[in-house]
């Protein structure tokens, strides 16, 4: 890196020298390594007031010690400095600390979600299934009889939600005696008794 050129703040620096800043101070305003600052003053020959070659005695009886005020005035500045560097470092572990709680609140919304459809989806294949099994007891299982009449057919007695009923095979409508005689609305009498139900039908001329 090539070093910063000097010449142009010779008469500023000449009268810091006057004035009796030190080289750190020095180099601290300019932004220049301090051994750069004294080199320069070397080679130019720039000493201070009190210093041996400085021609004669000070303009003021009582000269003001500026050393301790540049040292103090460069502490500030370096800890005003670190303060801020302090503070960025803080903000952003904020930052990164709000990133973690918004993927983490966002991963636990995904998850809800998720569950809520799969909750859902099982919910759905419940009452499918309960269809499925009304429409069995409503139903039977259907058996082949060919249309042979009076043959045995299975049925479901049904005592539950949608009520009272005698859900009969399919097949019952294949037989030739149930289309003559019960087909269609038929007002019937039912007698309970402990080992059958009865189901007669009440002649319409009676």
């Amino acid at each position: 890196m090539a070093r910063k050129s000097l010449r142009p703040h010779l008469n500023q620096i000449r009268s810091w020298v006057r004035q009796g800043r030190t080289d750190a101070w020095v180099a601290h305003q300019l932004e220049v390594p301090v051994q750069d600052i004294t080199q320069f003053k070397e080679q130019n020959e720039l000493v201070g007031e009190e210093e041996p070659g400085a021609g004669g005695a000070p303009e003021f009886p009582e000269e003001v010690d500026l050393r301790a005020e540049d040292d103090a005035l460069i502490a500030a500045e370096l800890e005003a400095a670190a303060l801020e560097a302090e503070r960025e470092r803080e903000l952003a572990k904020e930052e990164k600390a709000k990133a973690a709680a918004e993927k983490k609140a966002k991963a636990a919304a995904e998850k809800k979600a998720k569950a809520d459809k799969e909750e859902a989806e099982e919910d759905e294949e419940d009452e499918a299934s309960e269809r499925g099994r009304r429409r069995g007891r409503r139903g039977g299982r259907r058996r082949k009889t060919g249309g042979r009449a009076g043959a045995a057919l299975e049925g479901t007695f049904d005592h539950g939600e949608e009520g009272y009923g005698l859900w009969l095979d399919p097949a019952i409508q294949d037989d030739p005696i149930y289309a003559e005689h019960w087909a269609g609305h038929r007002p019937v009498e039912i007698t309970i008794e402990e080992e059958q139900i009865v189901i007669r039908r009440i002649r319409e001329d009676s």
